[in-house]
This record gives structure tokens, C-alpha cells and sequence, in this order.
């Protein structure tokens, strides 16, 4: 079976050498491979001929007058002629030739003598080439007359999605409504992680209460006998002190080294210190068993004074003077309340938040430096009482700031806060609403007028009539 012959691809091809051999000899062994030649002598020459832009030049480098390399610059410099690929003749073989011949724009170099199969080579590819981008260019032209026939259809296709837009309308409306069900559900699990920390935080409490409640009951048991024995050995002390007067020279230098006179007098001061020190350790605990109440699930009826006083020990830390800030006044004023039946571990919660935020309130009027409010002395008032229909009321109330008019009706709402970034979620107050509202069947509100400090009302019924929330 016979080899299929390579094509055969022609061109038309501008020979420039100053040797006529030369131009000759590549004239007619291009002419029998079907290319249409022409030869010229000079540089000029070469100028005038490239005008019919011919598919390849053969150029020679060593030329009289415009040498190769000039003639090149120039045909490359020119719109019409800057596209034809120039091949350079030379007998140099030098790198640096080479180099240069390609810097000005020549595409492929054949030294000096020929080689006629070498020749037809680099032609054949040369014009390859030629091929390849005249059909890149058509194919260039198929896709930009493709591109625009997809642009109207992509014009087409926005007039329908415009049309499409007022049904997309409705579509949205619908989603906002989702949207909305969907906040609320967010709301609704932000506010039930709150209160499951708030219920981890009560059984941690309540579990250091137990752990520090048994040494701490040790100590405190054990203190009274301390002392007793104390003042039995100092009383023995002195009997034996007077028994024998005169004691041994170095006994009486060891005990004045001792200074007994000042362990006698010191020692039952320090235990009576450790006894008051053991004693505000057990009401701390206590009052930590009282605010967490975490065993406390169901509704029982409890001393509301109670779990008021044990969310005060626990923020003593914030109502104390500390370095930069004033002490805050807690003025109580409570009323004479029956036992009520509530939830007290959530009620403590209420009890926590309300107070915090006042704590929170009073900021500005414990700062050392000269604020609008520095005259005030900080204080938190807090006053329970008996209201008809079986109702209790307690008001927790400060002299800060007080709160806007347009900040008071969002004050219950889940993650909204006047607080700077980091220093509130925005959701003590919203579960604080909830509890007493939803879980108590009472109810919460804020009073305040700016510059006059604000109230928080917290009215529950003394019995529990509805269902658990």
C-alpha cells in the first residue's frame, strides 16, 4: 500500500540578495515547487517589491548600501508590511547574528550555502504557519459573528427575565414572610441557649456551694473549740508564770524571743477575724444555694426577700468601690410579702438582669472624672409591697441616666442593646420578660424619663394559676 504524498502549499515568495547566483538558484528551485518568485538585488528594491505583499520574504543580511537588518526594521515599522514573515540569509553563523536577525522580527535564519532541502523545509513551514493563522482568523471571524448572535440572545433573554420580574415579586413577598418565621425561630433558640447557660451556671453555683459548704462548716464548727482551748492554754500561761517567777537564764531569753506578751494579746483577735471571715464564707454559699436552685424545677412557694438578697451577695463584687469606681447604695424597703409560689431559680434570673442593668446604669455616676451626673451618689432602691387581687410588686429603681423614649419600647426585644459591642447580647432583659409574663402570668415594664434615672416593675400573682410555658 502507497504512502499518501505530503501537500504541497505555494506561496508567493520575495527573494532579496545581492549575489545574482544566488537569487537565481532559489528562484528556480522554488519556481519547480509551484511558488510564484520574484528576485531583487538591494534593500531598496526590496522596499518597493514587499508593496505587493508577498506570503514570504528570503532576506540577505550582508547587502551594499541598506543592509538586511535595516530593510527588515523598516518593513516591520510599516501597517502594511509589519505581518510578513521574513526569513534572513547569511553566510555569519554567528549566535549574536542570529539573535539580532530574530530581535527585529525575523521568524527563521538559513545560512550560507544552501541547502535546497533545508530551504524548501522552512519555507513549507513558514507557509504552514500562514495557513494555520488565516484559518484562525476565519474561525476568529465564525466566533465573533457566533458571540454576536449569542448577545441578542442574551438581549432576548432579558426581556423575559424583565417580564418574569412581577411574578418574582410575589415570590418574594413569600419569602419575606418566611424570612420573618425563620427570625423568629432564630430568636426563639437564642433566647433557649440563654437560658440553658443560665441553668448551667446555677448548677455550677450550686455545686461550688456544695463543695466549699462542708470544709467551710468544718472550719466554722471547730473554731469555737479553738478558741476555748486557746484561752486555756494562755490562762495555764500565766499560772505558770506566776508559779515560778524566777526562771532559768536561757528559758527567760528563748520565751522573750518569743514575745509572749504580744501572741497573748494577739491571738484570740486573730480567731475571732477567722471566725467572721468563716461566718461571710457560709452566708456567701448560702446565698448561692438560694439564687441557684437549680433542683427546683417545678413551682413552689418561697421568701422572695431571700432570693432578692442572694442575688446582691453574688454582684457585691459590682456594688463595692473598686479603684476607679464609686461604691453603689443599695437602699431595701420590703414590704411585708407572703411566701409566693413561683419558679425561683428563673426568678432569681429576672432578678440578676435587672440588676446587672442598673449596676450597668450607674456607670456614669461612678467614674472619678467631673460627668453631668457626679453630684448623684450612685444608688439602686429596691422596694417590694402587697397589691390587691392577690399580687405582689417589686421595684427595682436607680438614679442614673434614665433611658430615651425611643429606646423604652425596644427594651424587651431579643439581641437589641444600647451597650457597646462585646458587652451585651441583647437577651437578659428579652428571657426576663418572658418569665415574668409568659412563665408567671405577671408583669414587667420600664419606667423612666431622661435624666431621672428608671424603675423596672415586676408585678407576679402570690398563687400560680396557669399552666407552665
Amino acid at each position: 500500500m502507497s504512502k499518501a504524498c505530503p501537500e504541497t502549499i505555494t506561496g508567493h515568495i520575495l527573494i532579496v540578495d545581492d549575489v545574482l547566483e544566488n537569487v537565481q538558484l532559489l528562484s528556480s528551485t522554488l519556481s519547480e515547487q509551484g511558488h510564484k518568485v520574484r528576485g531583487v538585488l538591494s534593500g531598496e528594491m526590496a522596499l518597493r517589491a514587499s508593496e505587493s505583499l508577498p506570503d514570504l520574504i528570503l532576506l540577505d543580511i550582508m547587502m551594499p548600501g541598506m543592509n538586511g537588518y535595516e530593510v527588515c526594521r523598516k518593513l516591520k515599522e510599516s501597517p502594511s508590511t509589519c505581518n510578513i514573515p521574513v526569513i534572513f540569509l547569511s553566510a555569519l553563523d554567528a549566535a549574536a547574528d542570529k539573535v539580532k536577525a530574530f530581535d527585529l522580527g525575523g521568524v527563521d535564519y538559513i545560512t550560507k550555502p544552501f541547502q535546497l532541502q533545508e530551504v524548501h523545509a522552512r519555507i513549507s513551514h513558514q507557509l504552514k504557519l500562514q495557513r494555520l493563522q488565516r484559518q484562525l482568523l476565519a474561525q476568529t471571524e465564525v466566533l465573533n459573528q457566533k458571540n454576536a448572535h449569542l448577545q441578542q440572545e442574551i438581549h432576548d433573554r432579558k426581556q423575559i427575565e424583565a417580564a418574569l420580574r412581577a411574578s418574582e415579586i410575589k415570590e418574594q413577598e413569600k419569602n419575606y414572610q418566611l424570612s420573618q418565621a425563620l427570625e423568629q425561630l432564630q430568636k426563639a433558640q437564642a433566647q433557649l441557649i440563654q437560658q440553658e447557660k443560665m441553668s448551667a451556671l446555677g448548677q455550677l453555683m450550686a455545686g461550688v456551694a456544695h463543695e466549699i459548704n462542708n470544709p467551710v462548716t468544718f472550719i466554722y464548727g471547730n473554731l469555737e473549740y479553738a478558741e476555748t482551748y486557746t484561752q486555756d492554754l494562755l490562762k495555764a500561761l500565766q499560772i505558770y508564770q506566776q508559779a515560778a517567777p524566777q526562771l532559768p537564764t536561757d528559758v527567760q531569753t528563748k520565751l522573750k524571743s518569743l514575745d509572749l506578751a504580744f501572741i497573748q494579746k494577739d491571738l484570740p483577735e486573730l480567731l475571732r477575724s477567722m471566725s467572721v471571715g468563716s461566718e461571710r464564707i457560709r452566708e456567701i454559699v448560702q446565698s448561692l444555694h438560694i439564687f441557684s436552685r437549680h433542683r427546683e424545677a417545678e413551682s413552689k412557694a418561697v421568701n422572695i426577700h431571700e432570693g432578692l438578697d442572694s442575688t446582691l451577695m453574688i454582684l457585691q463584687s459590682r456594688l463595692r468601690a473598686q479603684s476607679h469606681h464609686a461604691a453603689v447604695a443599695v437602699v431595701k424597703d420590703y414590704g411585708d410579702l407572703p411566701k409566693v409560689e413561683c419558679y425561683p431559680g428563673q426568678l432569681n434570673q429576672v432578678f440578676m438582669n435587672v440588676l446587672t442593668n442598673s449596676i450597668d446604669a450607674l456607670e456614669a455616676l461612678r467614674l472619678p472624672e467631673e460627668t453631668p451626673y457626679s453630684h448623684r451618689e450612685p444608688t439602686i432602691h429596691i422596694q417590694t409591697k402587697v397589691l390587691s387581687g392577690d399580687r405582689i410588686g417589686i421595684y427595682i429603681s436607680d438614679n442614673g441616666p434614665g433611658i430615651s423614649k425611643e429606646v423604652q419600647p425596644r427594651l424587651f426585644d431579643p439581641f437589641f442593646t444600647t451597650k457597646d459591642i462585646g458587652k451585651g447580647t441583647g437577651l437578659g432583659l428579652a428571657i426576663s420578660y418572658k418569665i415574668i409574663v409568659d412563665r408567671h402570668g405577671g408583669d414587667l415594664r420600664c419606667l423612666s424619663m431622661p435624666d431621672r434615672g428608671a424603675m423596672f416593675t415586676i408585678e407576679i400573682p402570690v398563687v400560680q394559676t396557669q399552666p407552665p410555658s
